[in-house]
């Protein structure tokens, strides 16, 4: 069974969109570590708006060769990953760009059995890029297997990655790690909830 590996940067407070508002630089350490998690990958699912912006970009960084090696590195992924373009009308063609497809879910239990059907076919991970509405979805729908998020040391307001989970949900912590300009990688997978009965003094939460 593949897994949806949600990988991106976010600050202190959770939030997932406009990073150009809260990010002044990506240091290349992370740049690295990105492009690390990404090899495991090799369908990528993204939303119509984060798509549009990526073939604005990426095809062009590739054929020009310019940036650093490790933009290079990012460049070349993107061009040979299986981009997914997930929409919920379909109503608009893609711009043009190699393995990359439209699948139209109109509804929420279109898109899980979709997410059902894909994880069940051979393959590498599944890295789940964005945009905002699709990845608050998918979190919400419970179809993300593990979170590596790079927390930049900021607060800013805008959408979460969490903001529509209505209920309780528990992580277990599979990897801390430090880089330049004080981010913090996280890496999580969603634990079964166990039920012990909702506690009726603060002490009852100490061991």
């Amino acid at each position: 069974m593949r897994n949806v590996m949600l990988g991106m940067m976010t600050t202190l407070n959770g939030r997932l969109d406009s990073p150009f508002e809260w990010v002044d630089a990506v240091g290349d350490d992370v740049y690295r570590r990105i492009n690390e998690n990404a090899k495991t990958s090799d369908t990528m699912l993204v939303g119509r708006t984060t798509y549009d912006e990526m073939v604005a970009y990426w095809p062009g960084t590739l054929a020009s060769g310019e940036g650093t090696g490790s933009n290079q590195t990012m460049a070349r992924h993107m061009n040979e990953v299986e981009k997914l373009v997930i929409s919920r009308s379909g109503s608009r063609p893609l711009e043009p760009w190699h393995k990359a497809r439209m699948v139209t879910t109109a509804d929420d239990a279109a898109l899980v059995a979709f997410i059902t059907e894909l994880k069940a076919k051979p393959g590498g991970n599944i890295h789940l890029s964005g945009g905002a509405s699709l990845v608050q979805s998918m979190v919400r729908l419970g179809l993300v297997d593990r979170f590596t998020f790079y927390v930049f040391p900021t607060v800013s307001p805008g959408a979460a990655w969490f903001g529509e989970v209505a209920e309780k949900r528990d992580m277990t912590v599979m990897g801390v790690e430090t880089f330049d300009k004080g981010v913090v990688g996280l890496t999580l997978e969603p634990r079964a909830p166990l039920d012990m009965g909702a506690p009726q003094r603060f002490t009852e939460l100490l061991s």
